[in-house]
């Protein structure tokens, strides 16, 4: 608090009393009046009918109406120069007047012992510093102790902030941060993960406000490491499978199949084995977790899967759309015998899939790896096995099938560590891919044959169909631009890029909400009760696909990132790439190891399917993008 500055007391005193008496004549506005303009002093030059001209402290003449001007002291005032500060004991007057009113003229002549343009104008100043005084000019309100103590410990506050931000802020430019700084980066962090648009901090640094502007500052400060991967939060995908309750598996007849050899082929470390195969000599069995005889239309479990749409793959782990309990309970080879919803089927020569049945069913399943049944395809079982498999591509391929083979990768996250693992191109895959093609046919041959509602999966031909005889990756990635989208449909038609008549996707409702619509109707249908009507089901479908687009969009956006990530932690990478599109001296590259599309520039002399090596130049995490340089 201030100390009183208490030199003349009776003469305040006194000329408080008189003050009090005085009575202010009405205010009149003439040449030489000091008047306020926009909280700034001005003197009136000249007057007219409507306008007034004033003189700025700026040195400007303005003309304005009376309205936009506040008397401050009638004059006369020559020049704003003699607007010099006044010495007084301002202290003192708001001593005196503490917790009353009163008014400029007052208050000038108690402070400075005079009311003149200055002194009028040392009380303007007053005002708006706002610690001792507030209010009009004929209604000062001269603050209590109490209230004086408060506001200034308001700007000593204040002043504080200040000078935390302040400091903030360097910590910003010189690329670090402290732990107070936590309640600043709140709104570069929900910037960066697109949870609002805009950023003090940002704005602050003269930086644009965008989500990777607000992703390379937090980078710059160490505040999030590299891998931290922003998309599933960004995208608001869900991060944690769904803890919902799930119901005994029903005491229901089921056809014991378990003395079929049974093997549910997937990549190594694979968590939803959700289909196994089979042969018993006349019949291939393709046997899929039995998910509708614990997740019934609309329960619960089936309305969190329909928001979802599809299980979450991430190189850091994955989220599944139904509990993990189902999973448990159905997952083919996790317990010595599984529950399934068998598909039996019979091949021609001609590899046409016929005699289609569907059977709850029992199996002994055996969990093996891609690798490990590539091994086994001389055995007598997985020989015939690939041999039917063989027997259905032939026919696939005679009615069109457009079969791209591009490089696939499989990349992991372990404490932030990255692998990448190029995928093989396997005779096995090949096996299980055409089994679970064989499923999907006889699904639309049984669906079709008993009135069944269901979602064909169709695709329209390309309007161009490229030579791939030769193998060859540019002819490959530009035919993959000419396939139209596939989508499904009430009515069956057609699937050009398989060269299928019809299909449907079966075979994993652990892992696809659509496949698990699919086995809701055919379970509905044998236990001999109605299914969906084609309306209610592909409305249903339509919604999961809301959460389909934001799983698949988080799984590419995040596997791009990763695999920054890993460019990155290689300090020094370099590689082969192919040459898949030209357009003048910009190349479009494919590094297989990576399975990594970028831009080459200022290589005319290259050629497509050129294999070149390159080397990382760059890698730019905010914004997912890459540069190369062509070593030779």
């Amino acid at each position: 608090m201030p100390q009183p500055l208490f030199r003349r007391p009776s003469l305040l005193t006194g000329l408080l009393t008189e003050s009090r008496r005085h009575t202010m004549l009405e205010p009149t506005l003439r040449p030489d009046s000091l008047v306020l303009y926009k909280n700034r002093p001005a003197r009136i030059t000249q007057l007219s009918d409507k306008k007034l001209d004033i003189q700025t402290d700026l040195g400007e003449t303005v003309s304005v109406r009376p309205k936009d001007v506040t008397l401050l002291h009638p004059g006369p005032l020559r020049s704003l120069s003699e607007l010099k500060s006044p010495n007084g004991e301002v202290i003192a007057a708001w001593e005196l007047l503490a917790g009353e009113t009163t008014t400029l003229t007052e208050l000038a002549e108690l402070a400075f012992d005079a009311y003149t343009p200055a002194t009028a104008w040392a009380v303007q100043q007053l005002l708006a510093d706002g610690l001792y005084f507030s209010g009009a000019l004929d209604a000062i309100t001269v603050h209590t102790a109490e209230r004086v103590a408060t506001i200034q410990a308001t700007r000593a506050a204040k002043a504080a902030e200040e000078q935390a931000w302040q400091s903030f802020l360097v910590r910003m430019q010189s690329g670090c941060h402290a732990p107070e700084d936590e309640r600043y980066l709140g709104d570069v962090v929900a910037l960066a993960l697109q949870q609002r648009e805009q950023s003090r901090v940002l704005r602050a640094l003269g930086r644009e406000e965008t989500p990777q502007n607000a992703h390379a500052l937090l980078l710059a400060t160490g505040y999030w490491a590299a891998a931290f991967n922003p998309y599933p939060l960004r995208l608001q995908a869900p991060l944690a499978a769904p803890e919902l309750p799930l119901p005994a598996l029903p005491d229901e007849t089921r056809r014991d199949l378990t003395h079929l050899a049974a093997f549910a082929i997937d990549d190594e470390g694979a968590r939803d084995p959700d289909d196994a195969i089979s042969w018993d000599g006349e019949r291939l069995w393709v046997h899929v977790a039995d998910v509708a005889a614990l997740v019934a239309p609309d329960d619960p479990v089936d309305q969190e899967a329909r928001t979802r749409g599809v299980n979450l793959y991430l190189p850091e782990g994955m989220v599944s759309m139904l509990p993990p309990e189902a999973t448990d309970q159905l997952g083919l080879g996790l317990s010595p015998v599984s529950p399934a919803l068998s598909f039996g089927m019979k091949l021609t020569p001609a590899g046409e899939v016929i005699d289609v049945c569907i059977e709850p069913s029992w199996v002994r399943v055996t969990r093996i790896s891609y690798e490990e049944a590539e091994d086994r395809l001389t055995e007598t079982l997985f020989a015939q096995l690939y041999l039917l498999a063989q027997r259905f591509a032939a026919r696939r391929q005679a009615a069109g099938a457009i079969d791209i083979s591009l490089p696939e990768t499989k990349i992991r996250v372990d404490d932030e560590r990255v692998t990448i693992r190029p995928l093989p191109a396997l005779r096995s895959r090949d096996l299980v891919r055409e089994a679970m093609l064989m499923t999907g046919v006889a699904v639309a041959q049984y669906a079709q044959a008993h009135g069944l509602a269901i979602p064909y999966s169709v695709q329209d031909p390309p309007e161009e169909l490229l030579d791939l005889s030769n193998g060859a990756l540019s002819a490959m990635f530009a035919q993959r631009k000419l396939l139209k989208p596939g989508q499904p449909k009430a009515e069956p038609a057609p699937h050009a890029g398989l060269g299928l008549p019809h299909y449907v996707q079966a075979t994993s409702p652990l892992r696809r909400y659509g496949d698990l619509l699919v086995h809701q109707q055919l379970r509905a249908h044998l236990q001999g009760k109605s299914a969906m009507d084609g309306g209610t089901l592909f409305a249903r479908l339509t919604e999961a696909s809301a959460g389909v687009s934001v799983s698949r969009r988080t799984e590419r956006l995040s596997n791009n990132h990763w695999r920054l990530v890993y460019l990155q932690q290689q300090q020094v990478w370099q590689g082969e790439a192919v040459v898949v599109d030209k357009n003048g001296a910009r190349n479009t590259v494919l590094i297989p190891e990576l399975e990594l599309e970028t831009e080459i520039y200022g290589r005319p002399d290259l050629m497509l399917d050129d294999l070149i090596t390159v080397q990382v130049s760059e890698v730019n995490l905010p914004t997912l993008e890459t540069r190369f340089r062509v070593m030779k």
